[in-house]
């Protein structure tokens, strides 16, 4: 069975992965620190947005799979939530870095616990309101 939801999003979910591990490699290297944090605020707010990505998207991509494998058809409501949530993390990995996009961190805060809520939600309702 192909999970054309769950696929595209976990791949998608690997490419932001790599792009947050790479804003951590540029940071470091400008800072000139190779192991750890060195204390320094711009590689903690990098390492902290990828930490936090990693905290919160396997959740989300094993909730995603199973409402799909639950589901009869890919619903289209669970395309616009996975996208809105790769979004989010999206704008916390840049609002992280502060300045005039620093809104991006609480945006992607906020969609991210809004997404969990309702795909958690909505997986512990499927075995009991399918008959």
């Amino acid at each position: 069975m192909i999970l054309p939801i769950s696929l595209t999003v976990a791949g998608a979910a690997a490419l932001i992965n790599i792009w947050l591990m790479i804003r951590v490699t540029q940071v470091r290297t400008s800072e000139k620190i190779s192991i750890g944090d060195g204390g320094n605020e711009k590689v903690i707010r990098r390492t902290r947005a990828h930490s936090n990505y990693i905290e919160s998207a396997p959740f989300v991509l094993i909730l995603v799979a199973a409402i799909e494998l639950a589901s009869a058809t890919s619903p289209i409501w669970l395309w616009i939530i996975s996208g809105i949530y790769l979004l989010g993390r999206v704008a916390h990995g840049v609002g992280m870095d502060g300045g005039k996009f620093g809104k991006g961190r609480m945006i992607g805060t906020i969609i991210t616990l809004l997404t969990l809520l309702a795909l958690g939600i909505y997986a512990i309702t499927i075995p009991y309101l399918q008959g």
